[in-house]
C-alpha cells in the first residue's frame, strides 16, 4: 500500500510517502522552489500545494499518481469549523480559509489527474505531530506533547500511544499557544516571524530577571498548567501597543540590538522553559509512561529541549528531525496507513536523510553548465579535513538531503572551531547574519562525553536538538561552537547514522586531537541548498573556500 502524506495548511510545505509503511523518501517544497518555508502561511493559500515535493516522491519510489492508494493531508477542516469561535479572530478571513481548504480536493485530483474520493483524508494536525515523532521513535509506548503555534484550533496537545494507536488526551485550545507568542516577539524584537531561532540565539545575552514579572502578564506557567493572554497574540490588533506600554518601543529591522531587547528574548525563554515543563508534567500525570514524544515548531527550542531531557520526569525522550510542520507530512501518512492496513508500518526509522540525492554526472553535468573545472579527490573526506584544519571553510555536500531544518553532514558548511575568530567569519562573510547567532559542533559519537554534558542519551542527539553544556576544561579549546551561556547545539555523529560525515571528522581528529567540527546549514539568507546547482550558486557568491560534492571538488580559485 502507497500513501501520500502531504502538508501545506500553514507553511513548511512538504510532501512523503509511505510504501508498505516503510517511510521512503520526505522532502520540503522549500528546497525545490527556494522560496523559505515553501510559502507564507496566509488565510487564503492552504490549497497550494508542494507541487514538486509531490513530484519528486512519486519519481523517488518509481511510482505514478495511479500506483497511489491513498492521499493523508495534515490538517482537518471539519474539525476546524467545529472549534473555531469568531471571537478569536475576523470571520471573514476564517471564511477565506474555509473557502480555500474546500478546493485541496480539486487541487490534489488536477496535480495528480486521477480522481481521489474516498481515497483522500484529512488528518487533525495534531494528530499528524503526533504519529511523525511516535513511529520513528521506536517506543512500543510513550506520551506525546506537541506544541506549536496552532493546529486546528489548539496550541497544545497531550496524546497517549500503544502500539499503533495514538490517542489525543487533552487540547489547550487558542490562545494558549507558546509558538504563536514566539512569533509575536520575534517580530516586537525586529526580525520575521519565522525567527524565533535568532530569538533564541539573542536570549543567551540577556538576563531573565529584567522582564520576569512582566512577563506574568502575558504568559504564567504554575506546577502542571500555563496559560497566555490573548490580546499579546499575532491575531490581536493592539498587540503591539500593548507591548510597548510594558517593554518600550518595538525594534524595527536593521535597528540596534539594545541590552534591553536581550533581556525580553531572555525572559520569553525562561516563561518558555517554565510553561513546556509544566505541559511536560501534566502528560506525565495523565499518561505515566517512561517514554516521550516531542513534536511541533516549539520542539525545535534546544534550550527547552535539554531542560525537558534533564527534568528526570521521564525516562527517555525523542524529537524527530522534523518536529516542525514538515513532519506532518510523515505523521500524516503514518497515520492513515495505520487506518487502512492490518500490517503496523515499520517502526524506529529516524533518519534524517531522505531528500534528494544526485549522481556524479549530474554534478559534472552542473560543474560544466557553470563554466567551472572540477577535479576529483581520492579521499574527499580526508581532503575536506585537512582545509578545515587549514582554517578553510569547505560546503560538504553528500548523499540524500536531510529532512528538516538542520543541517545535519550532508548539506552542511564546515569549519575549524578551535578558531576564535571563526564565528564572526562564517556570519559576517559567508551567512550575512548577525554576529550573536551561534554555530553548532558536530562531534564522534565516541568522543561526545568528553567534551560535552550530553545528560540522557537519545537518538534525538543527531539531529542537533539539544543546547548541552560544554564541559569546563574543553571550552577554550573550541570558541567557535561555545555560545554566550557556555553551551552548544550538539549534533553527535555515529559511523551507522553517517558514515562519510563520520570519517571526515574523524580525520580532523587524528591531525587535531579535536573530535568535532563546526556545522552550519550550506546556505546564504536562502533555503538549505538541494541541487548542484544551488551548491554552485551559494558557493560562488559566499566566502566559502571549496565546495566538494561527492568525489567532485571546487576551490574559490578554480
Amino acid at each position: 500500500m502507497n500513501v501520500l502524506g502531504i502538508n501545506s495548511v500553514y507553511h513548511e510545505s512538504a510532501a512523503a510517502l509511505l510504501v508498505d509503511g516503510k517511510l521512503v523518501v520526505a522532502v520540503e517544497e522549500e528546497r525545490f522552489n527556494r522560496i523559505k518555508h515553501g510559502k507564507q502561511a496566509e488565510f487564503d493559500n492552504p490549497h497550494q500545494l508542494p507541487e514538486r515535493a509531490i513530484r519528486h516522491c512519486l519519481n523517488h519510489a518509481g511510482l505514478t499518481a495511479r500506483d497511489i492508494d491513498h492521499v493523508a493531508f495534515s490538517f482537518d477542516p471539519k474539525l476546524r469549523r467545529k472549534r473555531y469561535r469568531p471571537d478569536w479572530w475576523d470571520p471573514r478571513l476564517e471564511e477565506t480559509f474555509q473557502l480555500r481548504l474546500g478546493q485541496l480536493p480539486g487541487a490534489l485530483e488536477e496535480l495528480l489527474g486521477r480522481s481521489l474520493g474516498q481515497r483522500l483524508h484529512f488528518v487533525p494536525h495534531h494528530m499528524a505531530h503526533a504519529a511523525s515523532a511516535y513511529f520513528p521513535s521506536g517506543f512500543d509506548r510513550a506520551a506525546i506533547l506537541t506544541i506549536d503555534g496552532i493546529g486546528e484550533t489548539a496550541g497544545s496537545s497531550l496524546a497517549k500511544a500503544v502500539g499503533t494507536r495514538i490517542q489525543t488526551v487533552e487540547n489547550f485550545e487558542y490562545p494558549h499557544s507558546i509558538g504563536f507568542l514566539w512569533e509575536v516577539f520575534s517580530g516586537y524584537l525586529g526580525f520575521s516571524h519565522y525567527d524565533a531561532s535568532k530569538v533564541m540565539g539573542l536570549a543567551a545575552y540577556g538576563d531573565p530577571e529584567v522582564f520576569r514579572q512582566q512577563f506574568l502578564s502575558i504568559m504564567r506557567a504554575d506546577e502542571v498548567n500555563y496559560g497566555i493572554a490573548s490580546e499579546f497574540l499575532g491575531m490581536h490588533p493592539d498587540r503591539f501597543a500593548r507591548m510597548e506600554a510594558i517593554f518600550g518601543p518595538a525594534r524595527y529591522e536593521d535597528g540596534e540590538i539594545l541590552p534591553r531587547h536581550a533581556d525580553m528574548a531572555a525572559a520569553l525563554q525562561a516563561a518558555t522553559d517554565a510553561a513546556v515543563t509544566a505541559a511536560v508534567r501534566r502528560v506525565k500525570r495523565r499518561v505515566p509512561f517512561d517514554n516521550l514524544c516531542l513534536a511541533g515548531g516549539v520542539a525545535l527550542n534546544c534550550v527547552t529541549n535539554d531542560v525537558i531531557a534533564r527534568s528526570g520526569e521521564f525516562a527517555n525522550v525523542f524529537i524527530p528531525s522534523a518536529p516542525h510542520d514538515a513532519g506532518t507530512a510523515i505523521g500524516a501518512a503514518y497515520a492513515v496507513h495505520c487506518a487502512k492496513h492490518k500490517r503496523p508500518p515499520e517502526r524506529g526509522h529516524s533518519t534524517p536523510y531522505l531528500g534528494p540525492a544526485f549522481k556524479r554526472n549530474d554534478i559534472l553535468a552542473a560543474v560544466k553548465s557553470a563554466g567551472l573545472k572540477a577535479r576529483r579527490s581520492e579521499s574527499p573526506a580526508r581532503d575536506a579535513a585537512d582545509m578545515i584544519a587549514g582554517g578553510k571553510i569547505v560546503a560538504w555536500f553528500q548523499g540524500r538531503m536531510e529532512f528538516g531544518p538542520r543541517a545535519l553532514g550532508n548539506r552542511s558548511l564546515l569549519a575549524d572551531p578551535r578558531r576564535p575568530d571563526m564565528r564572526d567569519i562564517l556570519n559576517q562573510k559567508v551567512k550575512h547574519r548577525e554576529d550573536f547567532r551561534p554555530f553548532a559542533p558536530s562531534v564522534l559519537a565516541e568522543h561526545a562525553d568528553e567534551w560535552f554534558d550530553i545528560g540522557a542519551p537519545s537518538v534525538s542527539h543527531e539531529f542537533m536538538l539539544f543546547a548541552c553544556p560544554v564541559r569546563p576544561d574543553k571550552r577554550d579549546l573550541i570558541p567557535a561552537v561555545l555560545h554566550k551561556d557556555g553551551s552548544a547545539r550538539v549534533q553527535i555523529v555515529s559511523r551507522k547514522s553517517n558514515s562519510r560525515f563520520h570519517e571526515l571528522i574523524s580525520h580532523f581528529h587524528a591531525k587535531t586531537g579535536v573530535p568535532l567540527v563546526v556545522n552550519t546549514s550550506f546556505n546564504d539568507s536562502e533555503p538549505i541548498v538541494c541541487a548542484p546547482t544551488d551548491a554552485i550558486v551559494t558557493f560562488r557568491k559566499s566566502g566559502i573556500d571549496a565546495l566538494f560534492m561527492d568525489d567532485v571538488f571546487l576551490t574559490a580559485r578554480a
